[in-house]
């Protein structure tokens, strides 16, 4: 049962999103979105720091990134559907945790569930680690915002330790399928 404080919380986190969403609608995640959400919402801004804490407390309180995918180390939850106050964006909680101190290399680096972005996604980083960083379509992003393009697909991968990633979709568009094959039958790394 949720107390009053979870749904005061939510609905807080809800209400920043949608004065941030309001900003973003009609822009197309990609690069120069990017990297405009990184100088404009990076981690110094007034909105970062206020959406980190209360999706950091969503965690913490069992109501964010609450639903495990593969174990404890990735998990997720939706935290509004596509709706107007959102402006037909969704906002989802991810939780992902790499062993940065594992012995082999590729325990070092978690791989998520492959997906497609029809419509691209804004995707905010809050590292719970020092180190932990998502990897984006320009590269690992500690801190910060990536924008995947519309169309693009790809393996979330975490490393360094464990981060939240707060996504926005919109229209909530999101699609989980199979990685792509080499001619041999071989698993993309894309």
């Amino acid at each position: 049962m949720k107390t009053q404080q979870e749904n005061t919380d939510r609905e807080a986190l809800i209400a920043h999103s949608a004065a941030f969403l309001e900003t973003v609608q009609g822009m197309t995640p990609g690069p120069d979105t990017e990297i405009w959400l990184n100088r404009q919402h990076g981690p110094d801004s007034d909105l970062y720091r206020t959406l980190a804490q209360l999706v950091k407390k969503g965690v913490r309180d069992g109501w964010a990134a609450n639903i495990e995918v593969d174990g404890p180390r990735y998990r997720r939850s939706l935290i509004a559907a596509p709706e107007e106050r959102t402006r037909y964006f969704s906002i989802t909680a991810v939780y992902m945790a790499a062993n940065d101190h594992a012995a082999d290399p590729r325990e070092q680096t978690y791989r998520g569930q492959y997906h497609a972005h029809p419509y691209g996604e804004f995707n905010m980083i809050v590292p719970l680690d020092q180190n932990a960083a998502l990897k984006g379509p320009e590269g690992w992003c500690h801190a910060g915002w990536t924008a995947p393009a519309p169309g693009s697909e790809h393996y979330p991968e975490a490393t360094g330790g464990a981060l939240i990633a707060l996504f926005y979709l919109p229209a909530g568009r999101i699609r989980y399928c199979p990685a792509p094959t080499d001619p041999h039958g071989n698993a993309s790394r894309i």
